[in-house]
């Protein structure tokens, strides 16, 4: 293959960046070279993306004749310094960026993507998308998702499900749950055994994505249109969020999670997860693949009891900066990547394709996550993911869930804080 691997280091990508912070947008960039496709995207090889995009790169260099300039990028990387190279003369000229708001909906009010509305009618892209992933390609001169013109395409989906330990239900005799009754008696059932059950991290997202996970076993569609697209107030002391913020402490309470998650990252949490630390974790479709591999027991999944919704989305965007030089090289290199061939290998490896023939896939893990999936696309059940209303409310989150899981809040406190910082990020975009 013609395509180059660079691999930039942090330390060196952030100086780049803060020597451009005084470019501005204007001038075309990328590559100078009109048969080479510049592309960044922050999926390890061994990822089902990667692993599928190398082959999407092999197939756009044999067809189209040009090289592929590929390099490297931390998600970190690219989401700290974006704003910055993007506005450059050294912007890609394509990339894998990440969905919401605060993140590609923000570089799009900004003038930064390009707009893919003629790409998409082109390539009809927008069939193979279902409604609820289209939402966050789709943003408004605001930022804000689910309207107005294109600006990314996901070709994988994702979403929030319960990996659990075959072998470990087995020694407990505990059958997988149906109901959320049934999942609080099986976390009872290892506790009482002196287990605890659920491998978790406060120190990054999965905490916070438990807590919206409880919240959404109480939702419907309205509430998720409320809290993600500013439909409507979010009642913070309301049925959804006080249920969440109250069987949140119950967990901690009842020794179903531990209170050192506070100071766990989400690796730590995969890895005690994977090395039969904890029978059951919570969390993204993005571990199948490495769980599949690094599992020292049989496993499983299955979608969190008692809820219609979960955290989820179409998977990170596929965008393509306003400076780009090569932007239609770019979108022939999206529609590559939307292939059966492709879309395949994507669900062969641990990854939820947007558009696989189901018959085509083999292994029956991924079967097991695909079927998940489409059954939460049935239900219109993806509800996205809790930080992403403002830019700021990540981090707040994690902090609010961190001092809650450490007894330093209540819930009651707890969401009053969340409250006020979640509606000045709101009223910082709306303008209200």
């Amino acid at each position: 293959m013609k395509r180059r691997r660079i691999v930039a280091t942090g330390t060196a990508f952030v100086a780049t960046a803060a020597l451009l912070t005084g470019c501005s947008a204007g001038g075309g960039g990328g590559s100078s070279d009109p048969n080479t496709l510049k592309l960044w995207h922050f999926e390890s090889e061994t990822s089902a993306m990667g692993i599928a995009w190398d082959q999407a790169i092999e197939t756009f260099e044999e067809e189209t004749g040009a090289t592929v300039e590929f390099e490297a990028k931390s998600f970190e990387q690219i989401r700290s310094t974006a704003s910055q190279v993007l506005n450059s003369d050294e912007a890609p000229d394509i990339l894998e960026y990440n969905k919401g708001n605060a993140t590609a909906g923000l570089l799009a009010s900004q003038g930064l993507l390009s707009n893919l509305d003629d790409a998409v009618a082109e390539y009809g892209w927008d069939d193979d998308l279902a409604p609820s992933i289209a939402t966050t390609s789709k943003y408004d001169e605001r930022g804000i998702m689910g309207s107005g013109s294109w600006y990314g395409i996901p070709n994988y989906g994702e979403y929030v499900e319960v990996f659990y330990n075959k072998d470990a239900f087995a020694e407990q005799g505990i059958e997988v749950p149906t109901t959320y009754d049934e999942f609080e008696a099986a976390l009872q059932t290892f506790a009482d055994a002196g287990i605890t059950p659920l491998a978790e991290a406060g120190a990054e997202y999965p905490l916070g994505q438990l807590f919206y996970q409880l919240a959404l076993s109480q939702a419907d569609r309205s509430f998720v249109d409320d809290y993600q697209l500013y439909e409507g107030d979010v009642d913070w002391q309301g049925p959804e969020l006080t249920y969440a913020a109250d069987k949140l402490q119950e967990y901690v309470d009842n020794g179903w999670i531990s209170k050192d998650v506070t100071g766990i990252k989400a690796e730590d949490m995969g890895t005690t997860f994977m090395s039969g630390g904890a029978p059951i974790m919570v969390s993204g479709s993005w571990w199948a693949g490495r769980v599949a591999d690094e599992a020292t027991f049989d496993w499983g999944t299955f979608l969190f009891p008692g809820s219609e919704m979960a955290p989820g989305s179409g998977g990170n965007l596929w965008v393509v900066p306003e400076n780009a030089a090569n932007k239609d090289l770019a979108t022939k290199f999206i529609d590559i990547t939307m292939r059966p061939e492709i879309q395949n290998l994507i669900g062969n490896n641990g990854g939820v394709p947007v558009k696989a023939d189901p018959a085509d896939i083999t292994d029956p893990k991924s079967q097991e996550l695909i079927a998940n999936f489409n059954t939460l696309l049935e239900r219109d059940g993806l509800a996205f993911y809790p930080d992403w209303p403002t830019p700021t409310f990540y981090d707040q989150l994690v902090a609010g869930t961190q001092e809650l899981v450490n007894g330093s809040t209540s819930p009651d406190d707890m969401l009053s804080t969340l409250g006020d910082q979640y509606q000045s990020g709101v009223d910082d975009i709306t303008g209200e």
